[in-house]
């Protein structure tokens, strides 16, 4: 066999298997037939406001359309203290591409009920609020026109571009977050910057990740596969993590 054919079979076995079974079982998922007839009205999964002092929440939710078989849809949840309300930040492909509470906090996305990828409350959180202002205000891919689906910069690049500006904060986008390792030019090679994870990723188009916070994790065209360290279990292209507990 040669290197060829037994590339083709890892990437087929590993990448395509899994994503074609998960693309088959959202194809006979019950869901909207477009946004407008979706849910984005709030799920109440976040705390209300008046009762939260400061945070700074990631959530995710499935994508809408086949998409959703693939990938999620993340966002950015502020909360000052003092004020009464949050503010929500994600990136969308249309008009200016970043937007500031276009949804509720916690709104579904596509009637896909959204879920906490990674929370900071408290002392912790009032401290790393003005790094996260800085970090959505230099996005480099702000500008109408910023946006591209695959692989990158989409919404996730967006969310995970803020993540590594701002390390303290200790969160990464789960495996299903395509865009997340979109790197421009040639890519990144080396350390990720809160220095838990050895990152090499060549344009968001293949690469691995190995480290305390990922785990073991190989990526291609957007998929990813691996090993969740952490929470003990596998990281399945286009499903997500599969863990034990």
């Amino acid at each position: 066999m040669t290197i060829a054919l037994r590339f083709a079979l890892v990437v087929f076995v590993f990448f395509l298997l899994p994503a074609l079974a998960t693309l088959a079982w959202w194809s006979v998922t019950d869901r909207p037939d477009s946004w407008r007839g979706a849910m984005w009205t709030s799920s109440g999964l976040l705390p209300p406001p008046a009762t939260d002092d400061a945070g700074i929440y990631v959530l995710a939710a499935r994508t809408g359309g086949l998409k959703g078989a693939l990938s999620v849809h993340s966002w950015i949840v502020l909360k000052r203290p003092g004020e009464t309300s949050y503010e929500r930040y994600d990136k969308v492909g249309w008009g200016s591409p970043i937007r500031r509470n276009h949804r509720d906090a916690d709104g579904y996305w596509y009637s896909n009920p959204p879920y906490v990828v990674h929370s900071v409350r408290g002392e912790a959180a009032e401290q790393l609020l003005p790094q996260f202002d800085a970090a959505i205000a230099a996005y480099p891919y702000a500008q109408p026109g910023g946006y591209r689906i695959w692989p990158g910069p989409n919404s996730n690049s967006f969310v995970a571009n803020v993540l590594d500006a701002v390390s303290a904060f200790g969160g990464r986008l789960p495996p299903n977050a395509v865009g997340r390792d979109f790197a421009p030019g040639l890519g990144t090679f080396g350390m990720t910057p809160d220095g838990r994870d050895f990152r090499v990723s060549l344009g968001g188009y293949a690469g691995f990740t190995i480290g305390a916070a990922s785990g073991i994790e190989f990526h291609f065209l957007g998929l990813v596969a691996g090993v969740d360290l952490k929470r003990i279990g596998l990281k399945v292209p286009g499903y997500g993590t599969i863990s034990v507990y």
